[in-house]
């Protein structure tokens, strides 16, 4: 599909909050938002493994619209996972449910690099044709892409599964900084150009995950972290597309994660926005911040907690309104909904 049919969605409030631009009204929508959270995600998905369905486009496009369509959210997240590009390019692992990814072959010695080819489009089809379905049918609501950050990745890879110290990581990345280094710059090339095959299919936005950063000191995460997640969002960096950068327990790191290239830096629940802005400066919008365990509160609770968060949003250049992680498994469906149109509501600037 050539580009200049494209739905143009640069006026999307998405986007523009993204780029710190005047908004009608806040716009919302939640990491996790499609998922198992959904009736109809858990029956769409029945019997089909999570790695399937992360390869097949008439699911990924169904499953991605599904939160859109029932929420009234202002942008819909890829479906997707972070190791996808890493079983794309012949990495034996597999998503085991209740665990989470699992690898045959963990990372512990340079030979075990081998398996990490370079990614090209050419190995991930399915993405291409997904984003180009996803764009057709969202119209002017955005699609936001997404990766792993190189260091979470190279966690599952080192760890051989999700790990709760990190320690065999941290003995790798202090012990064997070079073969560290080696593993995180081929880890960038794969996430930047996982981003890369989704913004130019049509993606209006993007995001690097970076789930287990909050676990390194400043330090650490400036010396042998950032870098390679640089390296991974300006994959991007000239294709027109916002940039947001999340990660979990990284208050410490907000500055160094918006300096990595991102025009949006995510905030977890721990830090309020007000903090967040007050570190990062006037050079970034943010994203977040609602706890995702509110969700379970009552209703007057909640709504008190989002009205705050959306007051504490209007003092930064931009601010997109999230949860401060994924949304949990076992909430209600009608709560999100409600959230959404409640954030509308009280943002509106008409």
């Amino acid at each position: 599909m050539p580009t200049a049919a494209l739905p143009d969605t640069r006026q999307s409030d998405l986007v523009r909050a993204a780029r710190r631009e005047p908004v009608s009204r806040t716009p919302v929508w939640f990491m996790r938002q499609a998922g198992r959270s959904l009736p109809e995600y858990r029956a769409i998905r029945e019997g089909v493994p999570m790695l399937e369905s992360c390869m097949r486009p008439e699911l990924v496009t169904e499953i991605t619209l599904q939160p859109v369509r029932r929420h009234g959210v202002d942008a819909a997240i890829f479906f997707s996972d972070i190791v996808v590009p890493l079983k794309a390019i012949g990495v034996d692992l597999d998503i085991v449910p209740g665990v989470g990814p699992v690898v045959a072959r963990p990372v512990r010695s340079a030979a075990d690099l081998d398996q990490l080819v370079p990614l090209t489009p050419e190995h991930v089809p399915f993405v291409t044709e997904s984003v180009q379905q996803l764009v057709r049918e969202l119209g002017e609501t955005p699609l936001i892409g997404f990766a792993g950050a190189p260091f979470t990745l190279a966690s599952y890879l080192v760890e051989g599964g999700p790990s709760k110290n990190h320690e065999k990581t941290k003995a790798l990345m202090h012990g064997d900084p070079q073969l560290w280094d080696a593993l995180c710059a081929r880890l960038a090339q794969i996430s930047g150009e996982f981003l890369r095959v989704q913004a130019q299919a049509g993606a209006s936005a993007v995001q690097l995950f970076d789930s287990w950063a909050g676990a390194l000191s400043r330090t650490d995460y400036a010396d042998l972290a950032q870098p390679h997640s640089a390296a991974a969002l300006a994959a991007v960096e000239d294709l027109d597309v916002p940039r947001i950068h999340f990660g979990v327990g990284t208050g410490e790191l907000l500055a160094l994660m918006g300096e990595a290239g991102a025009e949006v830096v995510g905030v977890d629940y721990r830090v309020s926005l007000t903090d967040a802005v007050d570190r990062l400066g006037p050079g970034y919008a943010v994203q977040g911040n609602l706890d995702p365990a509110l969700l379970f509160a009552p209703w007057e609770a909640l709504e008190r907690r989002v009205r705050e968060i959306v007051e504490e949003g209007r003092r930064a250049p931009g601010h997109i309104f999230n949860l401060g992680h994924g949304v949990l498994p076992n909430v209600d469906p009608e709560v999100l909904t409600r959230v959404t149109a409640l954030v509308h509501e009280c943002s509106s600037r008409g």
